[in-house]
């Protein structure tokens, strides 16, 4: 269920900072949405996957804390995160 290499690649790519950036707060939620959207398809096939469900859940609670905090610290690259993933409408 975790991501592939190149998928890694191309987001870290698109999303990050500078040339060397992986950690920045911009890739980590990027990463964790593909992976979210990856895991609710799954869901879809494997409706008990209960065990899946809560490592989702713990996902979705790090991406909003990583959003709070980029929200709170530099409100334009958050409102450009949110639209370039997609995450509010």
């Amino acid at each position: 269920m975790a991501l592939s290499k190149t998928k890694k690649e191309h987001i870290v790519k698109q999303f990050r900072r500078g040339e060397f950036d992986t950690g920045s707060p911009e890739v980590q939620v990027a990463l964790m949405t593909k992976r979210i959207s990856e895991l609710t398809e799954h869901f879809k096939l494997h409706a008990k996957d209960e065990h899946s469900r809560q490592g989702m859940f713990k996902l979705v609670s790090q991406r909003r804390k990583l959003l709070d905090y980029l929200r709170k610290n530099d409100s334009s690259k958050y409102v450009k995160l949110i639209e370039d993933l997609g995450l509010r409408k």
